[in-house]
């Protein structure tokens, strides 16, 4: 399985959102850069069998570029697991529950994706590991998905994404 970990793009600043913050959405720059971003997963050997993202606006609206983007033919499904206060050794339990072969991306947030990644690759929390907004990484399993199982493939930010998205 290759699990994609994906940030979700620029949202409003906290400080410029008087709403719930589980509604606090993408800015119109946020959603053109996850957009962009997006673009460069196909150029990264992505070819998702499933899309999983965090139920708040601004996870759910990057998940929807990044399905636009790939013309993806099935369904975003809302995530508890990728929650920001989620217990990252819960997506072990819901990715346990997809096919070995497939392809997961999963839209979610800081320090929660991180914090997953590190117990993907070292079976704990990994120094250093962080991902920008509408970064991304590839964490490979060759047979079950549980903590310190999984091969860094890449780890990409915007930019790089960005970049690859031209190719």
């Amino acid at each position: 399985m290759d699990c994609i970990l994906f940030r979700h793009g620029i949202a409003l600043d906290p400080e410029d959102w008087d709403g719930a913050e589980a509604k606090r959405p993408l800015t119109p720059h946020g959603a053109e850069k996850a957009e962009q971003a997006a673009r460069g997963l196909p150029c990264a050997d992505v070819d998702p069998t499933h899309l999983l993202s965090s139920p708040y606006v601004r996870a759910f609206q990057t998940a929807e570029r990044i399905h636009a983007v790939l013309r993806i033919s099935f369904a975003i499904k809302r995530c508890n697991d990728l929650l920001p206060d989620a217990p990252p050794h819960l997506l072990f339990d819901r990715l346990a529950e997809i096919p070995p072969d497939a392809c997961v991306i999963c839209v979610g947030h800081e320090p929660h994706l991180s914090a997953a990644a590190g117990l993907m690759l070292g079976a704990g929390p990994v120094a250093g590991l962080a991902f920008k907004k509408a970064g991304a990484c590839c964490i490979r399993f060759e047979g079950t998905v549980k903590p310190g199982e999984g091969i860094l493939r890449w780890w990409l930010m915007p930019a790089q994404l960005r970049a690859l998205g031209k190719c």
